[in-house]
């Protein structure tokens, strides 16, 4: 049977500089994200679009969603195949078409997990996890773009 689950967050502007948004300028994209229990994220726009380039923007939070997802997936996968991960590092990439209008769009985002795994004979059984963990993950199910993975696969010893 189907379940639902709910998520909140609470995302506070914190770029008044007194005058508001009197012009384009004057005001920062500053803002914290929010969710009951857990750290704040520090939060702006893109430095192409006048943010602040030491706080998280949402172009970078939407691509570490993907890959993270991706991973807790295939680690799951993993551990229920008894395919023995020891390490694992993503550097996804998003790309991200802006329109004339100002409006846009990701046009893609490119996972590229390296895997660590036990023993040189689970190395086969893991780029199957992969597309495995990939059919499941909820955010990539939900975006209207490709999510692609291009996955590296080692053995420890």
């Amino acid at each position: 049977m189907p379940r639902t689950h709910d998520y909140t967050a609470e995302i506070r502007w914190t770029g008044n500089r007194g005058t508001g948004t009197s012009s384009y300028r004057d005001y920062d994209r500053a803002h914290d994200v929010n969710a009951r229990g857990k750290p704040t994220i520090a939060g702006s726009s893109d430095p192409a679009f006048r943010g602040d380039p030491a706080r998280w923007n949402p172009e970078e939070l939407l691509v570490a969603s993907l890959a993270q997802c991706h991973m807790l997936w295939f680690l799951h996968l993993a551990s229920a195949k008894r395919v023995v991960v020891t390490d694992y590092v993503d550097r996804p990439y998003g790309t991200m078409l802006e329109l004339d209008d100002g409006a846009g769009q990701f046009t893609q985002v490119i996972l590229k997990p390296e895997v660590t795994v036990a023993s040189a004979s689970m190395c086969e059984h893991s780029h199957e996890l992969h597309e495995l963990a990939h059919a499941k993950c909820y955010v990539a199910r939900s975006v209207n773009f490709p999510v692609l993975h291009e996955a590296t696969v080692h053995a420890r010893n």
